[in-house]
């Protein structure tokens, strides 16, 4: 039985919420607005022991709880800042747009610590993972600015094509609908938002369902580091808030990391969809594969982390894992063993590494998908496997996995480690052709002749294949994107700019007026588009 991790709890002073976190302002069209309407509390994924020894979820703040008027009023703001593109922000000089950003990213550092306890408190995060998760977002939004610059150098020159002379840029989209995931609130929100404004793009900016108090302590830096009007967040329900900003058909681009289902629906409300740029990061469903000539020991270090980071809630979580019959029940001997030894407590305690979970409803999500597959046949290898506290859930290790249970088919996005042991490599194969998601794909092996044929059959399902490593994001210089109903567009520092902005162009014929023209324009340096500044 695992101990109760919400009883006897002393919280360090650094990481105490001595008062209610309130969230009283919101930014619309570069006012920080107060808000008196409706609000919702803001629950802890922690439970804390209240005046009469009770446990009950901590409530930590609450935010507003905006209706659609609020939603179109934020619209007509980020509409009228671009402005069918005449507006300041998207007709600004590349290098000026640089510099907001960079002026943002120095506020942001000052507020590392609130950030990172939010983070901590909301989604249940452990201390180490909320500041790697800090200080990754400072990063991406670096090298998305060294990015830009290196490619805007390449589009200072002027090309000359059969008479024909060109400025080739990337120009912007219009306005683009942001709505990041509660798993990573902070980072993958912002590799959505940063390449999006940093592309001369006006935002609407939804915070996802939890780690939403995390953007509290950024809102005077939205306010003062950009034009009124490119960025404006909102709070409250998607079905909402988001639904009558699509019917509008005012959004250009709908960035999302989330769920398919609701990517379709808002998809489909808008009314001229082959307008509607998509940039979404949807569900994924990884296998690791592991054969039976791979080093068993590297195997499982790298499938514990993969399957259990973060309680396996990340996309690119090893959410099934097939083991070559020879050597399974060694794998499933060690796999137990590594994760009888993972930690678990609360976020702030040393080296800890299993947490509680922000939906409420997941616990009971997991014991149902642990039910199911003893019903079809498989066992709970580890000791305690599925035990819950609340809002924990100690990890489950089921196995012999197969089709007729549950969590071989769903996202299970949470710590429930499903094990299938084979003979053929065909069916792991199989299971990933035949699968609806396509993101990633992990094969376990020392042998370059067995890796040889699964990766390039592999490459031509997945995005990305990881060797005797665990799936994963990073570097985020590296695309980042998915088949099928994982993702659409790519995300990544290069890739994502290139998502939220298109190739646009002015072209001169070389006669000796357009020749003049042309020279006056470099010559003045008139327009923000063609001009042949280098930006150092």
């Amino acid at each position: 039985m695992i101990n109760n991790i919400f009883k006897d709890v002393t919280i360090p002073n650094q990481f105490q919420i001595e008062k209610l976190i309130n969230q009283e302002l919101y930014l619309v069209n570069g006012d920080l607005r107060s808000w008196s309407g409706e609000t919702s509390p803001v629950n802890s994924a922690i439970f804390i022991e209240n005046s009469e020894g009770n446990l009950e979820r901590k409530v930590i703040g609450s935010v507003p709880s905006m209706a659609e008027e609020n939603a179109l009023e934020a619209l007509d703001a980020a509409y009228d800042a671009y402005d069918k593109g005449r507006g300041e922000w998207p007709t600004m000089k590349v290098e000026e747009r640089i510099k907001c950003i960079e002026e943002f990213a120095k506020m942001m550092v000052g507020t590392r610590d609130e950030v990172v306890k939010c983070m901590m408190w909301e989604i249940g995060k452990t201390y180490t993972d909320s500041c790697k998760e800090f200080d990754r977002t400072i990063e991406y939004i670096a090298d998305t600015i060294q990015d830009l610059k290196e490619m805007d150098r390449k589009h200072s020159n002027l090309q000359l094509h059969s008479g024909v002379y060109a400025q080739v840029r990337r120009g912007p989209l219009g306005v683009v609908l942001c709505m990041g995931p509660y798993n990573y609130p902070l980072n993958e929100t912002f590799c959505l938002l940063i390449p999006a404004l940093i592309c001369g793009n006006t935002t609407v900016f939804k915070p996802a369902k939890y780690g939403i108090l995390l953007l509290s302590p950024l809102l005077e830096a939205f306010q003062k580091c950009f034009p009124k009007g490119v960025v404006n967040l909102i709070y409250g329900r998607g079905r909402v808030l988001a639904a009558p900003i699509m019917k509008t058909g005012k959004v250009d681009v709908l960035a999302l990391i989330g769920n398919s289902k609701s990517a379709n629906a808002l998809q489909h409300l808008h009314p001229k969809q082959n307008r509607l740029r998509l940039v979404l990061g949807l569900e994924a469903k990884n296998p690791g594969i592991v054969l039976p000539d791979c080093d068993i020991d590297l195997a499982v270090q790298e499938c514990v982390l993969g399957s259990l980071s973060f309680n396996g809630q990340r996309c690119t979580a090893l959410k099934i894992l097939f083991v070559h019959k020879d050597i399974v029940d060694e794998f499933n001997k060690k796999f137990v063993e590594q994760v009888s030894k993972l930690k678990y407590g609360l976020p702030w305690d040393d080296n800890v590494s299993l947490t509680p979970l922000p939906e409420p409803d997941k616990p009971s999500y997991i014991k149902e998908l642990v039910e199911d597959a003893v019903a079809n046949g498989a066992k709970v290898l580890n000791e305690n496997g599925g035990e819950s506290i609340d809002s924990f859930t100690f990890p489950a290790v089921v196995y012999p996995a197969n089709e007729n249970m549950r969590v071989f088919h769903e996202e299970q996005f949470g710590p429930i480690v499903p094990i299938v042991p084979y003979g053929d490599i065909e069916d792991a194969l199989n299971y990933v052709s035949e699968s609806n998601y396509g993101q990633q794909v992990s094969l376990f092996s020392n042998s370059a002749d067995s890796l040889a044929p699964l990766i390039d059959m592999m490459v031509n399902q997945v995005c990305r294949v990881n060797i005797n490593a665990q799936c994963q994001r990073g570097p985020d210089v590296f695309p980042f994107v998915g088949r099928k109903d994982s993702a659409v567009s790519t995300l990544s520092v290069h890739d994502a700019i290139r998502s939220f902005s298109i190739r646009t162009l002015v072209a001169f014929k070389g006669n000796n007026l357009n020749k003049k023209v042309l020279n006056t324009l470099l010559d003045t340096k008139q327009s923000n588009f063609v001009n042949t500044h280098y930006i150092l």
